[in-house]
């Protein structure tokens, strides 16, 4: 036996789980393909928004609350500025099916909120070109994550606990056996007690069938523009954003290098067959739609893309993650297929898949995020 616990892909989920675990057990290792932080896996980008307001199941809340107070320990720990608190504002069509299904999770969890009319939003954050019936919702509580700085930050605390990390180490097949779980690389072979699967697009090749078929690598793009006064676009002054007014949409976070700002079409993600082959480039349509909703969004904003860039994430068919063992009795745990949602509850997830995995504890009202759902569902589709 080569250890408790491994975890494989240490990207916005394993890094987590990895510096979790680690608080746990002097028996953890993490495998990952290339080196933590990547530039070719979803963790790219440089920031990802965090919010508690959020339209979806109320049960993912409590996770959003955790989160947020081990984002603060993960920086406490670290010493590392990871979570920029900016505010974060939902602009929508008022009475419109965005902002409705927002402020009805809103109200069911009682997370903080302000809604703000379209001349407050125009008083207050004129960096937005609002239509006539738009309206908002202001999150106190929502900021910016910087995500090279966090999977680095909790690798690194990981490793100060003891964790053994293997990097370049691309983790070719799992197998339960009677002992645990053996693992291997090449030539390579490892045996754990149990194992946490957690390499985001590349986590469906190690699936058993029914979870092949529920999961699937997709293509998400980034863009960001030059704001001619970087000034109005800083942390202080623009919060995160996500806006869906009527036929456009788009989401992003302030400027953090002084010069740039995100801002980027949302929900435009699309199947791609291989995670290692993602195409980096935009395509005529995606540039064109890009620039004319920044065009009409951001008026203080030069509409030509500078920088962008493409990453694979692993989505599963109904967009809630893949959070459990794979059955009762497992020594297999899965915790990926976040669908573009999850790097704002890593920690969170962190924290359930290392207690879970090795048995330190169990958390209630997941039942829609278990690996278990694709199984029974398959199971039940009637033969034609």
């Amino acid at each position: 036996m080569d250890g408790k616990l491994a975890i494989i892909g240490l990207g916005s989920i394993g890094s987590m789980a990895l510096w979790q675990a680690s608080h746990l057990t002097g028996s953890v290792t993490g495998f990952e393909a290339h080196a933590p932080a990547h530039a070719r896996s979803a963790v790219g980008g440089d920031t990802r928004l965090f919010r508690m307001l959020y339209r979806g199941s109320p049960n993912l809340y409590p996770i959003l609350q955790r989160s947020r107070t081990l984002w603060a320990e993960l920086e406490a720990e670290t010493g590392q500025n990871i979570l920029t608190r900016t505010g974060g504002l939902s602009i929508g069509t008022k009475d419109g099916p965005y902002l409705t299904a927002l402020l009805q999770t809103t109200n069911t969890n009682g997370a903080d909120h302000v809604i703000l009319s379209r001349e407050e939003m125009a008083e207050r954050y004129p960096q937005h070109n609002l239509r006539p019936d738009d309206s908002a919702v202001f999150d106190p509580n929502a900021g910016a994550l910087r995500t090279d700085r966090a999977v680095t930050a909790a690798v690194g605390a990981a490793e100060a606990n003891g964790a053994t990390i293997h990097t370049n180490t691309p983790i070719d097949s799992i197998t339960e056996t009677g002992d645990g779980v053996l693992i291997t690389s090449g030539e390579n072979a490892w045996t754990f007690e149990t194992v946490i699967v957690a390499s985001g697009g590349w986590s469906r090749r190690l699936m058993p069938d029914y979870l092949q078929k529920a999961a699937e690598p997709y293509r998400i793009y980034l863009t960001w523009f030059v704001a001619k006064d970087a000034a109005e676009f800083s942390p202080e002054r623009f919060p995160v954003f996500s806006r869906i007014s009527g036929d456009r949409s788009m989401y992003g976070a302030p400027s953090v290098d002084g010069v740039t700002v995100k801002a980027t079409l949302d929900g435009r993600g699309a199947p791609t067959p291989q995670p290692d082959s993602v195409p980096r480039g935009l395509t005529a349509a995606e540039i064109s739609e890009t620039m004319d909703t920044v065009t009409e969004f951001f008026p203080g904003l030069l509409p030509n893309i500078v920088r962008s860039d493409a990453f694979p994430d692993l989505f599963t068919s109904d967009r809630q993650p893949l959070i459990g063992h794979l059955n009762e009795g497992s020594k297999i745990y899965f915790a990926t297929g976040f669908s573009g949602g999850g790097f704002k509850n890593a920690t969170g997830y962190g924290e359930i898949a290392a207690h879970e995995a090795l048995g330190k504890g169990s958390f209630d009202g997941l039942d829609f995020l278990r690996p278990q759902r694709f199984k029974s569902f398959h199971a039940t589709i009637p033969k034609r």
